[in-house]
């Protein structure tokens, strides 16, 4: 129960807590460099958002697959 705790918290921190990064390809730094540094700001911030699910998903099934294989060791 306290590690299910622990995971939650270090989960919703992950949320609060901001980190500079980038995830723009060409064309889209290139319509977010012609619109300007608000909108260009948000423009990234929900490609970060759109890629989080998918990679959330694949990393979850990873982490399932893994401790499947470890408890059938």
């Amino acid at each position: 129960m306290k590690r299910k705790i622990c995971m939650a918290a270090l989960f919703v921190l992950g949320f609060l807590g901001e980190v500079q990064s980038f995830a723009q390809c060409s064309i889209c730094t290139k319509t977010a460099q012609q619109l300007g540094d608000g909108p260009a700001r948000g423009f990234n911030t929900g490609i970060l958002y759109l890629a989080f699910l998918p990679l959330g998903l694949i990393a979850f099934l990873g982490i399932r697959w893994w401790r499947n294989e470890n408890k059938n060791s």
